[in-house]
């Protein structure tokens, strides 16, 4: 059984960063695909980036924070970031991370919820302008 814990949520202003945490346990994070959703209030959960270990390509980003986010794991700590710059108001969501160990050809498949099995509570970003 693998548990996901979030932190490094918070209030920042407009243009400031943050990085997100989500800390691994119960199995080794190295071999799962890791992904970061977020859900903002009355809309739906979108996926934010996920860190693929065996594709080439390895990340991928959804388009609202390509060139703003980054998507990183230290695998000595068990444990995958997000990091998180040039905040925006609409980036305002609680943040979830997910993992699974589906193999898909195409990374474009870790881009809706479906395939992953293992869920955190999430960490809430509040973005002021």
């Amino acid at each position: 059984q693998v548990q996901l814990v979030e932190s490094g949520g918070g209030l920042v202003q407009a243009g400031g960063s943050l990085r997100l945490s989500c800390a691994v346990s119960g199995r080794t994070a190295s071999s799962y695909v890791m992904g970061w959703f977020r859900q903002a209030p009355g809309k739906e959960r979108e996926f934010v980036a996920a860190a693929i270990p065996w594709s080439r390509d390895n990340t991928y980003y959804g388009d609202s924070v390509k060139g703003r986010f980054t998507i990183s794991r230290d695998n000595a700590k068990n444990t995958v970031y997000l990091q998180m710059n040039s905040l925006k108001p609409d980036d305002t969501a609680v943040y979830h991370c997910a993992a699974t160990q589906k193999v898909y050809l195409s990374g474009s498949y870790y881009y809706s919820e479906g395939p992953y099995d293992y869920w955190g509570q999430g960490t809430q970003v509040t973005v002021s302008s």
